[in-house]
């Protein structure tokens, strides 16, 4: 999952222990939380648009995915006035902080790693704030800790 640090960092989410990721609104990330992580599930807490982006730390999915309370909240600038209540269009899930890294693992490190190739978050032009990771990638990535 990534963030903006400025926005809501790995820093943040240990002081509040749990948080709803909330905003999403890309129907492919969504997808990928609503029907590709469940509770327990492992998280790389990854910072983007930032002077040094990469992996910060490790978090765990927290919930099932339920509907994201922003759309329909006429103030938040994540409303969306087509969204229902009785069919909402887009989901989130509960995100639990489990531990900040060592250090951080940079992008440009992800990005010399042949283990690494075909890894998602390494395609050209890939904005997606939610990705899958293999257990292969997870392992991978963790090991340059």
């Amino acid at each position: 999952m990534k963030t903006e640090p400025d926005v809501f960092s790995i820093d943040d989410l240990a002081r509040v222990g749990t948080e709803p990721w909330t905003g999403v609104r890309n129907y492919q990330a969504r997808n990928f939380m609503r029907d590709g992580m469940g509770k327990g599930d492992g998280v790389l807490f990854y910072h983007s648009s930032c002077e040094v982006p990469g992996v910060a730390g490790i978090a765990e999915v927290a919930s099932a995915a339920y509907p994201d309370p922003t759309q329909f909240d006429r103030k938040s600038e994540y409303y969306d006035e087509k969204s229902t209540r009785e069919e909402p269009r887009w989901m989130l899930v509960d995100v639990a902080f489990k531990r900040k890294l060592k250090r951080t693992i940079t992008l440009a490190e992800l990005k010399e790693q042949p283990r690494l190739d075909g890894f998602s978050l390494l395609q050209r032009g890939n904005r997606l704030s939610v990705l899958p990771v293999t257990k292969a990638q997870w392992d991978a990535i963790l090991s340059l800790e």
